[in-house]
């Protein structure tokens, strides 16, 4: 028996590839921090945990394909507090992010078509594009530049034919990228001017740092049926787990196709959408607090690699990701080796490669991404670790 080609395509996520050897040094004793997945150590707010605990009904059943009105009206609320109007159709729950990426690709592509995505980007991006049959095509960005865009001419270059849509992070996963609203501009002029989707994984929005404010592709003048926005509330109330997210457009056409989509998985998870519907109750301050939190952690992250000699990293200005490129040849191996072979006190800590984030080949190869997603007690030891561990075994290479 033969498995399909698409099976065979798809890539295994290099965020959670290397984790048997982090449960393989769990197994000798070592704690293991994880610096590797942005899995926030926040804890998710106490109304959302009581809309599960007081869930009464006697049947969980099946809800609407597009979500429950009571969270769309929710997230039409929320969205207007950000200045973007909407109505209720303009929005579908989806399972997480995840399935609004991937819906997005599905009702904008046909199979072959192309999505031009800066890169590095969410690896995951891959996965969903073998599924929908479809090509990324990365535009590189470099560490050096803090990962800013290239110019238009660069950008129209990578445009063919089979081109249908230019596909963004914005604050950005891997980076801690936050496009400014000059650069935004630039990107809907050109979907304008090509007639391409602009798709926004924006599930950071709240997450920026230095004044800064994340510009919604919602908000750009003439792409209003070009615009197409992908959101979750994993990391803005630390819900990972409860897998719930959006679609939001305001082309009815393309929501019309979406919702088809929406049917055959039949519905997205009830209970979870009442827990994210709690969200509306949280005091106005709550997303500052996190806010400022993560704001802290990425100070001292950051203060901490600009000790290390030959390190290259420009301060990122959102999300809760840092990509340092390290004066070693190959960050996965040094990853491993910190696992197997490197602890301090039975601790050592896993990173995440950063090659898997990049489409072009042999990119990547000597940059890590950071998720500074501990407390900083657990911060300030990982950071040790990782600063101590990189002299050894670049000691170790040298004297190879």
């Amino acid at each position: 028996m033969v498995i399909s080609q698409r099976a065979i395509e798809v890539q295994a996520s290099p965020i959670r590839k290397l984790m048997p050897y982090a449960n393989d040094a769990k197994k000798k004793g070592i704690k293991v921090y994880h610096l590797n997945i942005g899995q926030p150590d926040i804890e998710t707010p106490q109304v959302m945990i009581d809309a599960y605990r007081n869930f009464d009904d006697k049947i969980v059943a099946y809800g609407p394909s597009q979500g429950l009105d009571e969270y769309r009206q929710v997230l039409v609320k929320y969205f207007g507090k950000l200045g973007i109007p909407l109505k209720i159709d303009d929005i579908l729950v989806t399972v997480a992010g995840s399935e609004a990426c991937i819906f997005a690709m599905f009702a904008t592509c046909n199979h072959g078509d192309e999505i031009i995505v800066p890169e590095p980007f969410y690896t995951n991006y891959n996965g969903f594009a073998t599924m929908a049959g479809v090509n990324l095509v990365p535009l590189t960005t470099y560490a050096e530049t803090g990962f800013e865009l290239p110019e238009r001419e660069i950008i129209e270059a990578h445009i063919t034919n089979k081109t249908k849509a230019i596909m963004i992070c914005n604050p950005g996963n891997p980076t801690g990228t936050v496009y400014t609203r000059k650069e935004l501009e630039m990107l809907g002029d050109i979907a304008i001017k090509n007639k391409l989707f602009l798709i926004a994984d924006e599930v950071y929005r709240e997450f920026v740092y230095e004044g800064m404010r994340s510009i919604s592709v919602l908000e750009l003048k003439g792409c209003e049926q070009l615009a197409i926005v992908c959101d979750s509330i994993s990391k803005r109330y630390s819900a990972c787990g409860a897998r719930v997210g959006c679609i939001v457009s305001r082309n009815q056409e393309l929501m019309g196709a979406v919702l088809k989509f929406a049917q055959a998985r039949l519905c997205p998870p009830t209970i979870d959408q009442l827990a994210a519907a709690a969200s509306e109750y949280l005091p106005e301050n709550y997303l500052t607090d996190v806010m400022n939190e993560y704001n802290k952690r990425r100070n001292f992250v950051y203060e901490e690699l600009k000790k290390i000699n030959g390190i290259v990293c420009v301060k990122p200005k959102g999300a809760f990701y840092i990509i340092a490129k390290l004066p070693i040849e190959d960050a996965e191996d040094f990853t491993i080796w910190l696992l197997n072979n490197y602890n301090v006190n039975n601790e050592t800590i896993m990173l995440s490669p950063a090659e898997g984030f990049y489409a072009t080949a042999g990119l990547g190869k000597s940059e890590v991404r950071i998720a500074y997603i501990l407390n900083e007690e657990d911060l300030k030891k990982a950071m040790a670790i990782f600063v101590s561990g990189l002299e050894e075994y670049r000691q170790l290479k040298k004297n190879q």
